[in-house]
């Protein structure tokens, strides 16, 4: 260390102080807690980063961290409640056990204090916080992490979503609240790139966590163990200044900060301190930034589909005629077979409902490259609808369909997730078209408002089918929508 630096003559005070014994136990504890909780101890994180497959892969690795935990509490609706927190004892419990053997160790060390160590402590600390935040902030600020509900969302029952949905589908309609957060995300993760703003910084992410962390654990949300985690330390970054702020603002004292600082004697050390602090800020905020954005709107990785639906065919639809089998059949809320209501988003889903169980999905719609592998639209909520991706061959009026509630395997996935479309035209037929069961259907469009489907469905029935658009208008307003570069709807 002293190689390295040299201490400023109005460091030489906070050299000479002793802490007292119950500090110098707190400290080893702490140290080795924030040590365990900061440091990927996931041997898979290592291999992304070491061998990453592009610079923006690098920069999310680092800035997502590792988030598994040395035990992880599953339910029936995932990660749960304060049950998920049980890494954090554990991990507390090794910091215990570490800094009581440290404590034996250093019996008989002449060690004054730990202030150069808990200097640097603190600077892991902090650019983890500011990694994390920025990462967390720009799918905010770039409004895909809670899109606004979709037609089908928004007419579905209120009994039916799972709460984190619920939570998720209010936040999507209110897309400037979810750029503020976002912005309010960044800000504070690059503030904590300063020693002079750190105060700030941390007030600022201890707040707007602390909110998103209990909503989670209300509704279920399964983050709230990652967002307290940036509160966590955020709280231990401020504890150095809470005897200052509670001299100025609750004692109204006058107050001169004073905290240790290293101070790079040699001049290569101090132009080497500045340009990598200039790199990393200029890759975290400005080049990971820019990735972020041309993902989602260059390229089309959001949560929701991009590729045009029909023209002019998005809306509420009833079903007005059903033959199965060139049976007629009449409307029944029962009936397991027959469409009660169908839906046709913006983008390139067709969505019916039926009465009958389907598995929920509980995960919060990872965003993916292949419109099919958009899951965003039926998580998190029951209500026996099924969501069909389509690519249109408007030359023979046909429809290519394929569920997108069925479970694709890792090859399968692999296979599809390399552009936007699937081509299921060209894999209709096939093996693989097979195996991913793909349906054909051919399609009228009588007047603007009617369209008329007839194909085999998925147990090989023939179905005939005639949809009638309702007039219908939301209190939510005009839709937003992530616009893409990509397609105009």
């Amino acid at each position: 260390m002293a190689s390295v630096y040299t201490i400023a003559p109005n460091d030489e005070l906070s050299q000479r102080t002793v802490w007292r014994y119950w500090e110098k136990v707190g400290f080893r504890f702490a140290f080795i807690f924030f040590i365990l909780m900061v440091i990927p101890l996931d041997g898979k994180w290592y291999d992304k980063v070491i061998a990453p497959d592009s610079l923006y892969d690098f920069l999310a690795s680092i800035a997502g961290g590792s988030r598994s935990g040395w035990i992880s509490i599953e339910s029936e609706s995932g990660t749960w409640g304060f049950a998920s927190y049980v890494s954090w004892w554990f991990t507390a419990l090794v910091a215990a056990l570490g800094s009581a053997v440290w404590t034996i160790l250093a019996r008989n060390s002449q060690r004054d204090n730990y202030t150069v160590l808990y200097y640097w402590l603190r600077v892991i600390v902090r650019y983890r916080i500011a990694f994390g935040l920025i990462a967390f902030g720009f799918i905010k600020f770039f409004p895909m992490q809670m899109p606004f509900p979709s037609l089908a969302n928004l007419n579905t029952d209120f009994g039916a979503y799972a709460p984190f949905k619920l939570y998720w589908q209010i936040v999507g309609i209110s897309y400037k609240y979810e750029i503020f957060l976002g912005f309010l995300e960044i800000a504070a993760g690059a503030l904590l790139f300063f020693r002079g703003t750190t105060a700030i910084g941390a007030i600022i992410n201890a707040g707007v966590l602390f909110n998103i962390g209990h909503a989670n654990i209300a509704y279920d949300g399964a983050v709230h163990v990652y967002s307290s985690y940036f509160v966590l330390l955020s709280i231990f970054l401020l504890l150095q200044y809470m005897p200052d702020i509670w001299r100025l603002f609750i004692k109204r004292e006058a107050v001169i900060p004073h905290y240790y600082t290293p101070v790079f004697q040699k001049k290569w050390l101090r132009i080497g301190h500045v340009v990598i602090k200039s790199v990393i800020i200029v890759l975290f905020l400005f080049v990971y930034g820019y990735f972020r954005y041309d993902r989602f709107y260059n390229e089309g990785r959001l949560k929701e589909p991009v590729l045009p639906g029909l023209s002019q065919a998005a809306g509420h639809y009833q079903v007005s005629t059903f033959e199965h089998n060139g049976k007629v059949l009449p409307y029944n809320p029962n009936d397991s077979v027959r469409w009660h209501e169908a839906f046709f988003e913006r983008y390139s889903t067709l969505v019916y409902k039926v009465n009958k169980p389907a598995d929920i999905d509980l995960g919060n719609g990872t965003p993916a490259l292949n419109d099919v592998l958009k899951t965003y639209e039926f998580t998190g909520r029951a209500g026996g609808k099924t969501y069909l991706y389509y690519e249109i061959d408007s030359l023979e009026n046909s429809l290519y369909l394929i569920d997108k509630n069925r479970k694709f395997s890792a090859d399968e996935r692999k296979l599809l997730d390399k552009k936007l479309d699937v081509g299921l035209k060209a894999l209709y037929g096939t093996a693989v078209g097979d195996g991913l069961g793909i349906l054909r259907w051919h399609y009228e469009r009588p007047s603007t408002g009617r369209i008329v489907l007839k194909g085999l469905d998925a147990e090989q029935d023939s179905i005939h089918i005639t949809l009638d658009r309702l007039d219908e208008q939301y209190l939510t307003g005009k839709e937003w929508y992530m616009e893409n570069h990509l397609f105009t709807y």
